[in-house]
């Protein structure tokens, strides 16, 4: 990135003079790999933004009319159901589909849902919450079947899964840098060029002004951060297998601590079938926030980040058909590339301590 903090300053927009075609050169490069590596048959099919929540933006509002019918599932990041909310003040109509206790919607509840004005069906690749993985082969292939559009909010997945757009037959999938490593404030949405049925998949921008990305986005292009979200998309995937196969050792190896220390621990989310680096673990008779504040020295949560500023419980976790004092009492564990043997153990004796702590003290006071 540092070259396109200085010597090469140029904007990528401006095709007159050689500082200009050195940084579209470098946008266009990136392009290019995001492409590849996604699956993509064009690299004109990847839209840079400002991240995955304008690109959940872009993709639904970019589709959806008056009329229009979308399906989504009610796990989905607040990028998608409160845009999904949005647009029904726009004359859309919404339907949101329930999971099972693994946080997993049935392709066959999709199928169903689907009506003649359906247009839009998003669903997550992964719940970064409680790390559930979608079977979004089926359901584009149930799309497919019905002439439907299908959108899937990967930001949690690029990077850590295999993840094909062509081969699982993805319409629009949206994602993030800074969620595998790269700069803040970047993040593309693919964009099929042309649906199975052969016909162009066209979407009405957000934004007006230049016409940049082929007018899907106007603005004058990042290109440092366009440039680092491609070497940090081509590093994660370098690693994938074996970070992968590492966190998920590490993660079970977290969970086995708990569960041998403390009564009262459960999984919440899949045991198989999750992202390696998330664990979301209950603990019976404990407040997570109060938890939360006696664990300053450890990086945890009890939801998304995005919503950590909302007082009631995660809407992931109520949709698991969870009582309400467990999901009060869940705890959001993520592991990744920083993460050791020896911090895993470390975190799992201060949770312990501190669960232990607060159950001594609910019990003296007679609670």
């Amino acid at each position: 990135m540092a070259p396109y903090w200085s010597r090469d300053f140029g904007n990528a927009a401006s095709r007159t003079h050689r500082y200009g075609w050195r940084a579209e050169a470098a946008v266009e490069l990136a392009r290019e790999r995001i492409a590849a590596a996604l699956g993509a048959a064009d690299p004109r099919e990847i839209v840079f933004t400002s991240g995955a929540t304008e690109s959940d933006n872009l993709a639904l509002q970019g589709v959806l009319g008056p009329g229009d019918h979308l399906v989504t599932v009610a796990t989905e990041h607040a990028a998608v159901l409160d845009t999904a909310r949005a647009l029904t003040k726009r004359g859309v109509c919404l339907s949101v589909l329930p999971v099972d206790g693994d946080g997993r919607v049935d392709p066959a509840d999709v199928a169903k849902a689907i009506e003649p004005r359906t247009r839009l069906v998003s669903v997550g690749a992964a719940n970064g919450e409680i790390g559930t993985l979608q079977p979004l082969g089926e359901i584009a292939r149930v799309c497919a079947e019905r002439d439907v559009l299908f959108h899937s909010d990967a930001a949690q997945a690029v990077g850590k899964i295999p993840l094909d757009v062509e081969a699982l037959g993805i319409d629009l999938l949206s994602c993030s840098a800074h969620k595998l490593y790269g700069p803040k404030g970047v993040g593309a949405l693919y964009v099929r060029r042309r649906r199975r049925s052969g016909a162009r998949l066209s979407l009405e921008p957000m934004l007006h002004g230049g016409g940049q990305e082929r007018g899907l986005r106007s603005g004058t292009p990042p290109v440092p951060l366009i440039v680092g979200f491609a070497e940090a998309l081509a590093l994660a995937l370098a690693e994938r297998e074996a970070e992968a196969s590492r966190l998920a050792a590490l993660r079970d190896r977290f969970f086995a601590l708990l569960t041998s220390a403390l009564p009262g621990v459960q999984r919440n989310g899949p045991a198989e079938g999750r992202l390696p680096g998330n664990l979301n673990v209950s603990f019976a008779g404990v407040e997570a926030d109060a938890l939360l504040s006696q664990l300053e020295d450890v990086a945890l949560s009890t939801g998304s980040a995005c919503s950590s500023a909302r007082p009631e419980p995660s809407h992931v976790l109520a949709a698991l058909g969870l009582a309400p004092e467990r999901a009060r009492s869940a705890l959001r564990i993520g592991l990744g590339r920083g993460t050791a043997a020896a911090d895993v153990e470390r975190a799992a004796a201060r949770i312990t301590a501190e669960v232990l702590r607060s159950r001594a003290e609910k019990a003296a006071l007679g609670l």
